[in-house]
């Protein structure tokens, strides 16, 4: 049987248009492919670049570490520098108004009357009172016969060129005893006693008059005092300046 040409045309149309339907859905397909590849491509590149950064910045850190741990110990230096001159000019300001040095820091903490008055004077902040150099903020008290106060004597000698400067301070208390100290170098020995540097003096100050403070840190110094590179070395007096 012959069939109907119309029909022979619309059945081509058919089969045409459902040949460019699969055809559109393939190249559909194919372009979703290919445009989540490309999205997990870059979601790709985009996480490796992230760990690049990452890695730099941790990088940078641990370079930055050593500097930031250096100038956090030059901080505390400075204040320890601070601190330690005040309790200094404290002592002098006691030495002024007793006529003799102090015995223990509670006295010049608590502060001290002046003759004839009895409202006690303000010679030293709490703060002041404690070393931020050592674990427990007990500064060390330095006695006139200290063999550390004589190391220090020696150690601003070399600093001033060979000759003990002569302090500013020229009231008959602070001369007393100041020209008691041209003899203390005799009792140091040639050779040298010091241990090595690190951890903390431990021991504990004997009682009795102090003419200075020094830290209990027995760490290399990042800065100097009197050409002096170790904490404990330091000694702030009011004599000397």
């Amino acid at each position: 049987m012959t069939k109907n040409p119309k029909h022979a045309s619309l059945e081509g149309r058919a089969t045409t248009s459902d040949d460019e339907a699969m055809t559109t859905r393939r190249r559909a397909e194919v372009s979703s492919a290919r445009a989540e590849g490309a999205t997990a491509g870059q979601r790709g590149y985009a996480l490796v670049a992230l760990l690049a950064l990452m890695t730099l910045i941790i990088l940078a850190t641990m370079a930055a570490a050593p500097s930031i741990r250096q100038q956090t110990r030059r901080e505390l230096e400075r204040e320890a520098i601070a601190r330690g001159e005040e309790v200094a000019e404290a002592i002098r300001i006691y030495i002024h108004l007793k006529g003799t040095p102090p015995t223990s820091m509670e006295e010049l903490v608590e502060g001290v009357a002046p003759p004839g008055v009895i409202r006690k004077r303000q010679i030293l902040r709490a703060s002041a009172a404690r070393d931020p150099l050592s674990s427990d903020g007990e500064w060390r008290l330095i006695k006139a016969n200290d063999r550390e106060f004589a190391e220090f004597i020696r150690a601003v000698t070399l600093y001033s060129n060979g000759r003990l400067p002569v302090g500013n301070d020229k009231t008959p208390a602070m001369l007393n005893i100041a020209n008691s100290f041209a003899r203390l170098t005799s009792i140091l020995s040639t050779g040298s006693s010091d241990e090595a540097s690190g951890g903390e003096d431990t021991s504990m100050s004997s009682k009795g008059p102090f003419v200075g403070v020094a830290s209990r840190s027995r760490h290399a110094s990042i800065l100097t005092y009197y050409d002096i590179e170790r904490h404990d070395k330091w000694v702030f007096t009011p004599f000397f300046k």
